[in-house]
């Protein structure tokens, strides 16, 4: 018989927040996968370190790029291709020995995860089941304190890598944003705010709910650097009666 494959949502870095359902599943895996850069363990290895049974075989998936080539660029786009094909392989390998194997996903699998990748290469062969993470951005309005939408508000979920003038206009147009991607690409996402006219809304979250996490008006924030976990937040709800 072939093993399930699991698609487990670690959430955004607190271990705490890790799922009752989540914790099983990695309590029946025979194999670990998680994804990474190359020299390092990932953020979702380090959330399940202390829940993995004894002796349970890991299999690291290293991505070949990262920030190095730009997304759009055809030489990124073969290699993250070639990527998730092989990934894909190396895991049905164990599922097709009747392995069960569990794959890490931080948030949640299926919000810009990488997880998905693999899911639509493999859930049509083998028993498949997805295990909800909390997001990155509950988690970051959660530790804010901050009441993001209510009543009829629309919340917008926005890449800050999409193109300046884009961003700015789906900012103009709702109620409520989330930004994510940040890094980077912060310089952008402020000039963005600003021609919208919400950066003094704005709230930065930097590595929300992990043990360094820290949250700022993103006005008050002096520098451009931000790490691969921050976002920004862009509350639509103030409190109206």
């Amino acid at each position: 018989m072939a093993g399930k494959l699991y698609g487990v949502g670690t959430g955004p870095g607190d271990p705490e927040l890790l799922t009752l359902k989540a914790v099983r599943a990695l309590s029946e895996a025979d194999v670990l996968a998680f994804f990474a850069k190359a020299g390092r363990s990932g953020n979702g290895r380090a959330i399940v370190e202390g829940l993995l049974k004894p002796g349970m075989a890991e299999l690291p998936l290293y991505y070949p790029v990262t920030t190095e080539i730009d997304k759009d660029h055809g030489d990124y786009k073969g290699q993250i291709t070639a990527f998730y094909d092989a990934s894909a392989a190396a895991v049905a390998d164990h599922l097709a020995a009747g392995r069960t194997v569990a794959i890490l996903s931080e948030g949640d699998p299926m919000f810009y995860g990488s997880y998905m990748h693999l899911h639509v290469r493999l859930a049509d062969r083998f028993p498949t089941e997805v295990i909800p993470g909390i997001t990155a951005m509950s988690g970051c309005w959660s530790l804010s304190g901050l009441p993001i939408v209510q009543g009829d508000d629309v919340l917008s979920v926005l890449p800050g890598t999409m193109v300046e003038t884009e961003l700015s206009r789906r900012l103009a147009d709702t109620q409520a944003a989330v930004i994510m991607k940040v890094g980077r690409n912060l310089p952008k996402i402020r000039r963005a705010l600003s021609d919208a006219g919400r950066l003094g809304e704005a709230i930065y979250v930097e590595r929300g709910t992990m043990a360094t996490s820290k949250s700022m008006r993103l006005s008050e924030k002096l520098d451009d650097t931000a790490p691969y976990f921050s976002l920004v937040l862009v509350p639509g709800w103030s409190g109206r009666a």
